[in-house]
């Protein structure tokens, strides 16, 4: 499939933190595939943190998307959570260097080219929808 077409892809995720590895090998996969290998580093580490905020801050099922369109690749995470993100704090103020959590949303503020989150409904049940985009360029 040439890059310039349009697709797009839905991971459904059960409430299981070794989801997040799930994620991030088959987006691998996913971009390995569609010759967008140069996003796949930042690409992995964005869905990591979206997706593991789905999983650790939420109850029920989780769902990963990612798509591609006009050059730009929009991944995103749909949690039964209504409640909006914590907003993220400034990524070079986060003091514990070693913290496990608190740096999500601000490393995905600073990589991706724009994010922003929405509700959201899936199945009949509420929820959230938080995404990021990376441009070809990234």
């Amino acid at each position: 499939m040439p890059e310039n077409e349009p697709w797009e892809y839905t991971l459904y995720i059960p409430d299981d933190v070794r989801a997040v590895i799930v994620a991030r090998r088959t987006l691998r996969l996913i971009l390995t595939m569609h010759g967008l290998i140069r996003l796949v580093d930042t690409a992995e580490l964005l869905a990591a943190e979206l997706v593991s905020n789905a999983v650790r801050h939420t109850k029920g099922s989780a769902a990963l998307r990612v798509r591609w369109a006009v050059g730009v690749l929009r991944i995103g995470a749909w949690d039964a959570d209504p409640e909006p993100p914590e907003p993220p704090g400034e990524l070079g103020l986060l003091a514990d260097v070693g913290a496990e959590e608190g740096r999500g949303l601000a490393l995905v503020e600073a990589c991706a080219d724009v994010w922003g989150w929405q509700p959201s409904a899936r199945g009949g049940n509420r929820g959230k929808f938080v995404w990021c985009e990376l441009g070809s360029a990234g």
